[in-house]
C-alpha cells in the first residue's frame, strides 16, 4: 500500500558510517530527519576496518565508542609499517592523549548497527530494508525521494549510500580525479590467535601488501592484497592463493599459526578511486558516495565521520535560514576537495601495484630513524598534517641522495620510480586545474534553480 508523502527537513539515503552519524547530528539539533537504507542491520559491507584517532574521537562524541569497546573492539596502541627491508615500530600508548584517542579496528557488521541505533536514539526516523527508486524534482531542485513504500519529501536529500550511490547516479554527479585500482583487497577473520597485542600492521613485501590487526568479537583480521593484474588468477583459486599470500610475510604467518579461520575470505576486486561533484540544487553527497580513495592507508571510515560533522554544520546553517543552503553546500564541497585531495594522491601511490621502489623504502628508513618524523607520519594518517608537509622536497632529496650513494645498483629502478612519479604529478596538476571550473558551473546551475523557484 502506498502511503501519503511525508515531509522532512533532510532525507538521508544510506545508514552506514556517513549517513547515520549525519542523521544523529542533525536530529540532535532539532531537524526532522529520515534515514533510508535498502539493507537491514546488522549486515556486512566491503570496507577496511581501521578507524584513525580522529574518527574514534568522532565516535566518542556520538556516544558510540563505549558500546564499541563493550563489543570487544580493541584500542590500537602499537603500529608497525614495513616496506621491503625498512620498518617502523611505534608505541602509541603514551601519545593517545596527544592524538585525542587511539585507533580502532572494527568489523562493519558491528560498527554500522551501533551507528544506526545512535541515529534512532537521537530522534532520526530510520527505515531499513527500504530502497530508493527515484528522486522527486520540482522547479529544477531535488525535493525528496521515492521508495517502493511511497514518497518522502525533504528540503534536502543526502546521498550517503556508498560507492554505487543511487543518489549520485540519479543526479548524474560527474566524476573527476579518477585513480585506477592498484590492488585486490582480500581479508579474513581468525580465532585462536595467541598474540592479540593491540598492534596494527601494514606491510609492503615484494608485490604484495598486507594489513592485520585484532578486531572486535575476539577475532583477528588478516588481509593480503595482490596487484590488480593478478586479479583473475587470484579469484580463480581464492583459497589457495590467499593462504599462499599470507605466508609471504613470515611475521604474519607465524602470528596466525594454530589459528582457525572463521567464515569466508572477503574480497574487494572491483573498485576505482574518484571524486564526484558533491552538491547541487537540493542534494549533496557525503562519504564514499562523493569520494573514494585507495583503501591501503585505511582512511574511509574516519573521512566519513569527519565529513558528516562538517556537513552537519553547513546544513544546520543553511536550512536554519542564517545563510543560503546552496552556498553552504558549495563551501562544504570546496572544503571536502581541499581536505581529501592530497590523501587521495598519497593513497594511490601507496597502493600502487608492484614492489615498493627504492626511494619509497629509503624514505621509510629515514622516518624510522627519526622519532619526531615517525610521529609526523602518524599525524598525517590522522589528518593533522598533509602528505606534502611530511614528504617535503628536502626529505625526499635526502632520501634520493642516500639511495644513490648507498645502493648504486638500484639506480635504474630508482630512475623508473622517479619517472613514474613525475609523470603522475604532471597528470594530476592538469586534472586539478579543471576542478574549480566544474564547481563554478555547478554553482551557476544551483543559482538558476533558485531563480526559477
Amino acid at each position: 500500500m502506498s502511503r501519503r508523502a511525508e515531509q522532512f527537513d533532510v532525507a538521508i539515503v544510506g545508514a552506514r558510517c556517513a549517513g547515520s552519524p549525519l542523521a544523529a547530528l542533525l536530529a540532535g539539533r532539532g531537524l526532522r530527519v529520515c534515514v533510508v537504507d535498502g539493507a537491514r542491520f546488522p549486515s556486512e559491507t566491503l570496507s577496511t576496518h581501521v578507524i584513525q584517532p580522529c574518527g574514534v574521537a568522532a565516535l566518542r562524541r556520538l556516544g558510540v565508542l563505549d558500546p564499541l569497546l563493550a563489543a570487544g573492539a580493541v584500542p590500537l596502541t602499537r603500529f608497525t609499517l614495513v616496506a621491503g627491508d625498512a620498518r617502523i615500530d611505534a608505541d602509541l600508548e603514551d601519545q593517545a592523549e596527544a592524538f585525542g584517542a587511539t585507533g580502532l579496528c572494527v568489523r562493519r557488521v558491528t560498527l554500522d548497527e551501533l551507528l544506526v541505533r545512535a541515529a534512532a536514539s537521537a530522534g532520526a526516523e530510520v527505515r531499513t530494508g527500504e530502497k530508493v527508486c527515484s528522486l522527486l524534482r520540482e522547479n529544477g531542485r531535488i525535493q525528496g525521494v521515492e521508495t517502493a513504500r511511497g514518497a518522502l519529501r525533504a528540503r534536502l536529500v543526502v546521498g550517503a549510500d556508498g560507492r554505487r550511490s543511487t543518489v549520485a547516479a540519479l543526479v548524474g554527479a560527474p566524476e573527476y580525479h579518477l585513480a585506477p585500482p592498484g590492488r585486490v583487497f582480500a581479508w579474513a577473520y581468525y580465532e585462536g590467535v595467541a598474540d592479540r597485542e593491540p598492534r596494527l600492521r601494514l606491510g609492503r613485501l615484494g608485490d604484495l601488501a598486507f594489513l592485520s590487526s585484532p578486531t572486535d568479537g575476539g577475532l583477528y583480521m588478516a588481509g593480503a592484497c595482490p596487484s590488480m593484474r593478478d586479479r583473475a588468477s587470484f579469484l580463480a583459486e581464492r583459497e589457495r592463493r590467499f593462504a599462499a599470500c599470507l605466508r609471504e610475510w613470515p611475521e604474519l604467518d607465524e602470528l596466525l599459526a594454530g589459528a582457525t579461520r572463521v567464515g569466508s575470505i572477503r574480497v574487494m576486486a572491483s573498485w576505482r578511486g574518484y571524486f564526484r561533484s558533491a552538491a547541487g540544487p537540493g542534494w549533496v553527497l557525503v562519504g564514499d558516495s562523493g569520494h573514494f580513495k585507495d583503501p591501503t592507508p585505511a582512511q574511509g571510515i574516519s573521512d566519513a565521520m569527519r565529513q558528516a560533522e562538517r556537513l552537519a554544520d553547513a546544513i544546520e546553517t543553511g536550512l536554519g535560514g542564517r545563510a543560503d543552503i546552496d552556498a553552504q553546500l558549495g563551501r562544504w564541497w570546496r572544503w571536502r576537495d581541499e581536505d581529501a585531495y592530497e590523501m587521495h594522491r598519497f593513497a594511490s601511490d601507496l597502493g600502487a601495484p608492484g614492489r615498493p621502489g627504492p626511494l619509497h623504502v629509503q624514505v621509510i628508513r629515514d622516518l624510522a630513524g627519526e622519532p619526531a618524523a615517525t610521529e609526523q607520519m602518524l599525524r598525517m594518517l590522522n589528518h593533522e598534517l598533509r602528505p606534502s608537509e611530511l614528504f617535503t622536497p628536502r626529505r625526499l632529496g635526502r632520501a634520493l641522495a642516500r639511495t644513490v650513494h648507498r645502493r648504486p645498483r638500484e639506480i635504474p629502478e630508482l630512475a623508473s620510480e622517479l619517472a613514474r612519479g613525475i609523470g603522475g604529478e604532471l597528470g594530476r596538476r592538469r586534472a586539478r586545474a579543471g576542478t574549480s571550473q566544474r564547481r563554478q558551473a555547478s554553482a551557476s546551475v544551483a543559482a538558476s534553480a533558485r531563480d526559477r523557484a
